[in-house]
């Protein structure tokens, strides 16, 4: 039998790429997807498209409620969302999320006795998020280990962060040797509905300059061309 592994799958690029590794390395996908106030519902539609088109065992979507807190352009509607570069970490940060999202997904890998949990964080096109940092993945690896059944009893988890070190060319080039579809992929973080993307923040001038470096062209649906 396979080794488990959960996938945290936000419907995005990076995620979809991660799925695909996973996959391919043999182990029985979990994905998990977070509804946690985020402006838009389009990514949660891909990612169950990618999980479908990838035969996962199982797709979970948790719900939370982020927009409580605030403090993001993501989960606050009063703050915009950047659409030129900035300085420092953005205000498109949402605070804690990968720790929240990690922290859920170490329960569900209890639960269902995986030893792995897959993320899509990068270090280099990383947009200045301090969560998407090498350290950050290996401090919580040795907290899973510390505050789980599954690690006292000496069953060790990891987190796998492929793309950690991967320019968004790379990863790119590394999902369509997977053949990762990413026209089902949402990267926006202020996309329609239907998941049409703005082609001005942050996130969607990463996907295409990933596109661009990688010499394949770009399937998002961008408003000036959908």
């Amino acid at each position: 039998m396979s080794d488990k592994a959960v996938i945290l799958v936000s419907g995005g690029l990076d995620s979809s790429t991660v799925l695909a590794i996973a996959a391919r390395q043999g182990y029985e996908c979990y994905t998990l997807s977070f509804d946690y106030g985020q402006r838009h519902r389009s990514e949660l539609d891909a990612a169950i498209r990618v999980s479908e088109s990838m035969s996962v065992v199982e797709h979970k979507v948790i719900k939370l409620d982020l927009q409580a807190i605030g403090g993001s352009a993501l989960t606050d509607t009063t703050i915009a969302v950047p659409e030129r570069e900035t300085a420092g970490i953005p205000v498109t940060y949402v605070p804690a999320r990968n720790t929240v999202f990690l922290s859920i997904a170490l329960g569900w890998a209890e639960v269902i006795g995986a030893n792995k949990i897959f993320v899509g964080v990068n270090a280099v096109d990383y947009s200045g998020y301090p969560d998407c940092r090498p350290e950050y993945i290996a401090s919580f690896e040795a907290m899973a280990n510390l505050a789980t059944r599954a690690g006292v009893e000496g069953n060790h988890l990891s987190i796998e962060a492929p793309l950690i070190d991967m320019t968004k060319g790379q990863i790119i080039q590394a999902g369509l040797e997977l053949g990762v579809d990413y026209s089902q992929t949402v990267s926006c973080y202020q996309a329609s509905s239907d998941g049409v993307a703005c082609g001005k923040c942050d996130s969607c001038r990463l996907r295409a300059q990933g596109f661009f470096e990688a010499g394949v062209k770009d399937p998002t649906r961008y408003q000036n061309n959908a």
